[in-house]
């Protein structure tokens, strides 16, 4: 008699282990979508979730036409992406600065 190992994984088919990949996959992707859109969530917050979401960097250009994308997607103002462009700018300079 064989003891099965915790967690029932050998009682799944394939199909099943796939669905369930599947599923913790779209979930991650709801949830990063409600975190990247949640109000209660700073612009620095909702930008770097948008940027891990499409492993994309913020531009620096402020007339980058993705950034009307990133405003909308995050339900920020371009103001906002804009002001978040010119932090980290100045964050940047201030460590070449040293």
């Amino acid at each position: 008699m064989t003891t099965p190992r915790p967690g029932g994984d050998l009682t799944k088919t394939v199909a099943e282990r796939l669905a369930h990949e599947e599923f913790e996959r779209a979930e991650k992707r709801r949830l990063d979508l409600a975190e990247q859109r949640s109000d209660l969530n700073p612009p620095e917050v909702r930008i770097r979730t948008w940027e891990r979401i499409h492993a994309l960097r913020l531009p620096s250009d402020p007339a980058h036409p993705i950034l009307d994308v990133i405003a909308v997607s995050t339900r920020l103002t371009l103001e906002d992406v804009r002001a978040e462009q010119r932090t980290r700018a100045a964050r940047a300079a201030g460590k070449k600065a040293v």
